[in-house]
């Protein structure tokens, strides 16, 4: 079974603001959708949380590599893809094509062999696995209105982040988390991510420091990039220090980036980006690693309906997974399936169990996403 072809999907129409200063239209291309077809007529469909024209350069770039290939050998596929285009940036778009080609390519063999994903990843410790809904920080106003749809859909547990907070002051924080806290109450889990991957992140040690004991006060299970993702020193002094968890990884890529951190013990939550960092091939190597060193593992998913399925895949073969991200509200993950996501009465998402992926793009629905 050879590689035939690719398509290159950019989504658009749909685009959830990610935080960012400048903000984000809903006409903005952030994910696109990439689609292996082999010569036996098995397909798969990879993500990539990076815009449609890198990745059209970045395939156009691979495409060489890549024709011909075996349709099911998506690891060794993969590394070679890797290795071969060291030149051009060890990580970036290119990477990132490369995992949204990954997850395809896995698709295809779990498709070909028909079993899911995870079993193929090593086999399944669970079938179920808790989402927190990811959303945004906002007004507080405003901020006790959207809490209020996640929690109605069934949410156990949500994760807060960016704007505005640690734009302003450590008092209107402290309020953000509080409001929150009195909007869903206490049997509802709370994560906040501060957004230190924000260009000219102005906190440093301290702040991150006071911060950890002041969210420790409203039993938040997770304090997410509370500093620049290059400062690896101050990540490890502030793990060793914080009273709660602290997570980070999002913005790394190959397997080799995440080492130092795993191994100086510089975050207690490693959050590999499946459709960033290499796809599933890379994250089990990086998932396997940090159950090594006693480390847990929560993919970060800022997301689509491809990603999350890949997510599900991943979590359902690693020991050391807890949670998946769920991006709430997002037609990208909503509305792109022919079968959509369901929380079940406990907060839990089941893991598809069939071929490949488990989920089936709705090519009607996809339609309106793209141009």
């Amino acid at each position: 079974m050879k590689i035939a072809r690719i398509d290159v999907i950019p989504l658009i129409g749909g685009t959830v603001d990610g935080g960012w200063p400048q903000g984000h239209e809903p006409q903005e291309n952030l994910h696109t959708l990439i689609e292996v077809h082999t010569d036996e007529g098995i397909s798969g469909v990879g993500s990539c949380f990076t815009s449609g024209k890198l990745i059209e350069g970045a395939v156009e770039l691979l495409w060489p590599l890549l024709k011909g290939q075996s349709g099911v050998e998506p690891e060794r596929v993969s590394e070679n893809l890797r290795q071969s285009s060291f030149w051009q940036g060890r990580g970036g778009s290119v990477e990132h094509a490369i995992s949204g080609i990954d997850i395809a390519l896995w698709d295809i063999m779990g498709k070909a062999c028909g079993q899911p994903v995870s079993r193929l990843l090593g086999g399944n410790y669970r079938s179920r696995i808790r989402p927190y809904g990811s959303m945004l920080f906002d007004e507080p106003a405003a901020l006790r209105t959207s809490l209020e749809e996640p929690v109605s859909r069934g949410f156990r547990s949500i994760k807060l982040g960016w704007r505005p907070f640690g734009r302003r002051d450590r008092k209107f924080d402290e309020l953000l988390v509080r409001t929150a806290r009195d909007t869903v109450g206490d049997k509802v889990e709370l994560m906040v991510d501060a957004g230190g991957s924000e260009q000219f992140w102005p906190h440093g040690l301290n702040w991150a420091r006071e911060t950890a004991r002041m969210l420790a006060d409203y039993d938040v299970v997770w304090f997410e990039e509370p500093l620049p993702p290059d400062d690896l020193e101050g990540y490890i002094e502030l793990t060793r220090q914080s009273p709660v968890p602290i997570a980070g990884g999002e913005v790394l890529t190959r397997r080799q980036s995440f080492q130092p951190w795993i191994e100086r013990r510089a975050i207690d939550i490693i959050q590999p980006d499946v459709t960033k960092n290499g796809g599933l091939s890379e994250s089990r190597r990086i998932a396997w690693s940090a159950f090594d060193h006693n480390i847990q593992m929560v993919s970060h998913g800022w997301n689509t309906a491809i990603g999350l399925a890949a997510d599900l895949q991943l979590a359902a073969a690693i020991p050391v997974a807890r949670y998946v991200e769920y991006l709430t509200p997002c037609v990208y993950l909503e509305e792109l399936t022919v079968e959509p996501f369901v929380l079940d009465d406990d907060g839990s998402l089941e893991i598809p169990d069939r071929p490949g992926l488990g989920v089936e793009l709705d090519r009607d629905r996809l339609k309106h996403f793209t141009r």
